[in-house]
């Protein structure tokens, strides 16, 4: 959780703000299907339903209070994925500085599966 005060108050931003802004932004790039999780059991990558898109986030908080995102991905077959990974880093940057006025330091996509139509 990240605190910031002013002369006004105080506001803290807790991980899973940031992991459903991160998640949504993501999956409303073009190419992406959707969030994924590797199925322990199974080994299986599972894409996941919009309620749960939080499994394929992970948000960590650094020393200096920016943040790093981890994305699972699945996209659609076809896309140029390093031109994808490249939109999907700066929608999900810009989304979450806007929204939460917090620094993202890095974030990192993780393609895990590619849908075939």
């Amino acid at each position: 959780m990240i605190r910031r005060e002013n002369e006004m108050g105080a506001i803290a931003v807790g991980n899973n703000v940031y992991t459903q802004i991160a998640g949504t932004a993501a999956t409303n790039c073009f190419g992406v299907k959707g969030m994924a999780m590797r199925s322990v059991t199974d080994g299986l990558v599972h894409l996941l339903r919009r309620e749960s898109m939080a499994k394929g986030v992970l948000v960590n908080i650094n020393e200096d209070e920016s943040i790093s995102i981890d994305l699972h991905i699945m996209v659609d077959q076809g896309v140029n994925l390093p031109a994808l990974a490249n939109s999907i880093i700066s929608e999900v940057r810009y989304v979450v500085t806007k929204q939460t006025n917090t620094e993202v330091k890095e974030v990192n996509v993780l393609i895990d599966s590619m849908v075939i139509d």
